[in-house]
């Protein structure tokens, strides 16, 4: 089933182009099936890059999905054009009266500042307390699922000596929990971030379940009970280049970072990166989307407000 998502939105082309089945909502206007309604949080500066990732990993699945977009108000991003933005995102007051099957809130290149400093953290608070009320399941990614962690949970995040930045074999701990049904033993994941936050801290808090990690890059999966929080560590919805173009970015800037680990054939970076994550990515999205989303959302989206869902997982 395909993912739906506005007319002229740049991902639709790019999309088709992948054969991912893309619904246009010219078309989905025609049929009579409920979507699943899921909306992003996008604090990430490449709007549209990251818009097209997500709608990748989303679209791939047997369910119909309507994806709707919103961002920070009062954060102009510089890297987006302001007629993109105006065309395809909403602020969080136009949909806060509304209920949604599932929520992700991605991450930002601001987690050396305190969560305090970042200018739009106020409105987060907000956004991150609606969702306890207003979304079936919430998918927090990489600084969004620190800032989660440090919202509900008081877990703070800690600056690490040097950056994590590659690709990096995960184990599962908990290999039983749906969201990584039908994973390998070992399987790959890219990480691009500065800051981590301790397994200590995390088994400190009853509610919350460690479910892969890694012995380079840490933590990587975290749950609360039944998946109704999910926090990921990582970007499994990176695309091939997603890395090395944050590499040549900085090295052109002339900051000092290192290559990014078991990425670069022979740590080449003339070479094409070869992919060994995607289909994790779409396995786990798609698992995400079925098992902590579709499988127990309420008929009535008004009823997640009192937390009405099914207790099998």
């Amino acid at each position: 089933m395909p993912i739906k998502i506005p007319n002229q939105l740049p991902a639709t082309a790019t999309l088709t182009a992948e054969n991912i089945f893309v619904m246009t909502e010219t078309r989905a206007v025609r049929q009579d099936i409920r979507p699943l309604k899921i909306l992003l949080l996008n604090l990430m500066p490449t709007k549209i890059e990251t818009e097209t990732q997500m709608a990748r990993v989303l679209g791939n699945t047997p369910l119909q999905i309507e994806l709707e977009l919103i961002a920070p108000s009062g954060h102009d991003t510089k890297t987006t054009a302001k007629e993109h933005m105006l065309a395809f995102y909403k602020t969080f007051k136009d949909v806060k009266k509304n209920y949604f099957d599932g929520f992700i809130i991605n991450g930002a290149p601001v987690e050396l500042l305190d969560f305090e400093q970042v200018d739009y953290w106020p409105e987060l608070c907000e956004i991150m307390e609606w969702s306890k009320t207003h979304a079936h399941s919430t998918l927090h990614i990489c600084w969004g699922a620190q800032a989660a962690l440090y919202y509900h949970y008081g877990i703070p995040k800690r600056v690490l000596p040097e950056k994590v930045f590659g690709v990096f074999r995960h184990t599962l701990e908990d290999p039983n929990f749906i969201l990584f049904r039908g994973f390998d033993d070992e399987f790959w994941v890219p990480h691009s971030r500065n800051t981590t936050v301790y397994r200590s801290d995390i088994e400190a808090v009853p509610k919350l379940k460690i479910l892969s990690s890694s012995e380079e890059a840490g933590v990587y999966a975290i749950k609360t009970d039944q998946g109704r929080q999910v926090f990921l560590m990582g970007h499994a919805e990176y695309d091939r280049d997603t890395l090395k173009n944050e590499y040549l970015r900085d090295a052109a800037a002339g900051i000092n970072i290192k290559l990014p680990k078991h990425y670069f054939p022979d740590d080449d970076p003339r070479k094409t990166p070869i992919v060994k994550w995607r289909s994790c990515a779409h396995l786990l999205y798609g698992n995400w989307l079925n098992y902590c989303v579709y499988q127990t959302v309420p008929y009535n989206l008004n009823d997640i407000q009192n937390g009405v869902r099914d207790t099998w997982i």
